[in-house]
């Protein structure tokens, strides 16, 4: 049987949670869609994480105004893909703040990310028309740096790549708590298209040296007490190792592209196949898997014409 393409006929709208994971910190979470959070500061707070439109955005924006009226300093964006950053314009804030390698991958493909992303998820992307471009971060750094909002320390630091090669998560020492952007989910299948697989895990493993006391993921519910966030991670963790090892061993086998697709859903469909979006993931998350088993250290970069064409030969029926 043939599947709808992507996430096209998931029009559903997601009911959103809004929930204080540390003091003055919080979790905004849609039953799997796109996360954002907040920073609230002495002075200011920060959004992680901007959603795909001004629209979106403006639901984050409602929450922030039911908290705080501190304004939104900063937006910081934990990666370059469309569903988190081209909402940014819709808070008016002094910084827009990303990784030095996000920069790099919007300039080289940002606009063919955008068309894709709109492409294979129609419904996240409300009143699209208010989208005025490109998002372009305006402070960036490499490594690591801090905001300061008031005597709150907030830490940006690039922990290795991952989910793409631009990852940043946000650190606050004085609750312990964290927000991974797509490093880490849970209950939600990672999109691994633009992935370095080899790499995640140690960067998971980075981020659990930490020891987080609560975790905003990427999508899926808000994480806290110890017990928790080692779950997602580790959970986080096996998603990925699974679908490398399976995608490795197929290829050192020779099989074809087709053949890793059927390896790989035996080794994942009985672990993680209710997990959100996972039929929508798998045959990116396999043809990355397959580049990078045969060699292809970087992504391709992924088009809307380019998604059809994977689509139709892997889960075409």
């Amino acid at each position: 049987m043939t599947k709808g393409f992507a996430s096209t006929t998931d029009m559903a709208e997601k009911a959103i949670t809004f929930s204080e994971i540390g003091p003055d910190l919080y979790a905004f979470t849609a039953e799997g869609d796109p996360n954002s959070a907040v920073i609230v500061g002495e002075d200011g707070c920060i959004v992680f994480d901007a959603q795909a439109t001004p629209a979106m955005a403006g639901k984050v924006i409602e929450r922030v105004r039911a908290v705080t009226d501190q304004p939104i300093k900063y937006v910081v964006l934990s990666h370059y893909h469309a569903v988190r950053v081209l909402g940014a314009s819709a808070y008016d804030a002094q910084g827009i703040v990303a990784s030095q390698e996000t920069h790099r991958l919007i300039e080289e493909r940002g606009q063919q990310d955008w068309d894709s992303e709109f492409g294979r998820f129609p419904r996240l992307f409300q009143d699209a028309e208010s989208i005025p471009g490109l998002t372009w971060p305006t402070l960036t750094f490499e490594g690591e740096m801090s905001i300061y909002l008031g005597k709150r320390e907030v830490r940006l630091l690039q922990l290795g790549a991952g989910h793409t090669s631009g990852d940043i998560v946000a650190w606050v020492p004085d609750a312990e708590v964290m927000f991974s952007g797509d490093l880490i989910e849970y209950h939600s299948a990672c999109y691994c298209g633009d992935a370095y697989l080899r790499d995640w895990p140690s960067t998971l493993n980075e981020i659990r040296e930490f020891n987080p006391k609560a975790i905003a993921p990427g999508r899926g519910a808000a994480l806290t007490g110890l017990d928790t966030t080692r779950e997602a991670i580790a959970m986080t963790r096996d998603f990925v190792g699974s679908l490398y090892g399976a995608a490795e061993l197929a290829v050192a086998k020779g099989r074809p592209l087709k053949d890793t697709m059927a390896a790989c859903r035996e080794v994942m469909d009985p672990k993680f196949s209710s997990f959100a979006i996972y039929e929508h993931c798998l045959p990116f998350n396999v043809s990355r898997a397959f580049d990078e088993a045969s060699g292809i250290e970087d992504p391709v970069i992924w088009t809307a014409e380019r998604d059809r064409e994977m689509w139709a030969a892997l889960q075409g029926g």
